[in-house]
């Protein structure tokens, strides 16, 4: 879930919400110190169990958490975060898991009470920009060819960090490319890590048939997700994808990892494909090539599904009935 969805639905309901990101504190009292500033908080919501939530831990107003995904599947396996996580869900007054699956996790690794977390799916809305043009996007991209329209490019969407596994797929890729010129992979996403985004950039400027784009905004990245053939998701660890969602909502097929946090949304061969590795991936890939009956019914059935378990009226009920608990004595 993204900070800005969390924020419309809790300004929809009347209140004022002031969105910080983690990384622009350095320790729990600086938070503490914000939140008593005038006019003083009322409550606190924090999308993260570990990155967020342990700044919280010294404020003295009502606080709500949200899983990330990496807090509860990877991040509890390190125990001096385990412990602060514990300390941040004891506090907490509720917290958000995406998926029974994550809250199952929460509970077997966490002293959680299994009353205070509730499971919510993410909400999907997509909006493409409406000037977007794909022939740009390519060749900034450093794809040059004059028969853009012809290509089939997978774009593999994700923030260039160690669980998003970036590189996972790039060297099959490449030799499925020297064999089918037309299929190419485009990574697209935020540099977060930047010992690994040095490792990308390197290893796209010399890959055949693997590109890095520019990190775009949602509305462009949405535009480019619609023009292209399929959507990629490669990594180890996932707590609900949003951009497997998203693409889903916007008739594009999916073709991911197959880990826990992408099972629970992508049944195999229903509304989308799974793959178990780089292998597999290539298999699945030219299956959905071959296959233009398999590519309707995934893309059909991917729309439909999201528009059943992931709309935005029910998420934004959710939040807004949570976030009056934090006014409660």
């Amino acid at each position: 879930m993204s900070a800005r969805i969390a924020r419309a639905h809790i300004e929809s309901a009347g209140h004022t919400c002031e969105l910080r990101d983690a990384s622009e504190f350095q320790s729990s009292a600086e938070v503490a110190e914000l939140v008593t500033q005038k006019p003083p908080f009322e409550g606190a919501l924090a999308i993260h169990l570990f990155k967020a939530g342990r700044l919280l831990l010294d404020i003295q107003v009502p606080f709500g958490v949200i899983f990330g995904g990496t807090d509860i599947n990877e991040d509890v396996k390190v125990e001096q975060k385990r412990v602060v996580m514990e300390q941040v869900l004891l506090k907490a007054r509720f917290a958000v898991a995406f998926t029974d699956k994550l809250k199952e996790e929460a509970e077997i690794f966490l002293l959680s009470q299994s009353s205070k977390v509730y499971v919510q799916p993410q909400g999907v809305k997509t909006e493409a920009t409406e000037n977007f043009c794909w022939s740009e996007f390519l060749k900034s991209s450093g794809v040059c060819r004059e028969d853009v329209g012809e290509m089939r490019v997978f774009l593999l969407v994700c923030g260039l960090r160690k669980v998003k596994d970036p590189l996972y797929l790039v060297e099959v890729f490449s030799e499925w490319h020297r064999d089918n010129p037309m299929n190419v992979l485009v990574i697209v996403g935020p540099k977060i890590d930047p010992v690994l985004t040095e490792e990308v950039e390197a290893v796209a400027k010399r890959t055949a048939g693997v590109f890095l784009a520019q990190e775009r905004s949602q509305k462009e990245l949405h535009a480019a997700m619609k023009r292209c053939f399929a959507l990629v998701n490669s990594s180890v660890s996932e707590g609900m994808s949003a951009a497997i969602l998203e693409a889903m909502d916007l008739g594009v097929p999916v073709v991911a990892r197959d880990i826990p946090g992408n099972a629970a949304l992508v049944q195999h061969e229903v509304n989308g494909l799974l793959y178990s590795s780089p292998q597999e991936f290539v298999h699945q890939s030219q299956r959905l090539l071959s296959d233009g009956e398999l590519r309707e019914r995934v893309v059909r059935n991917g729309k439909l599904y999201v528009e059943e378990r992931h709309g935005l009226t029910r998420e934004r009920k959710t939040y807004q009935r949570l976030v009056e608990t934090l006014h409660r004595a």
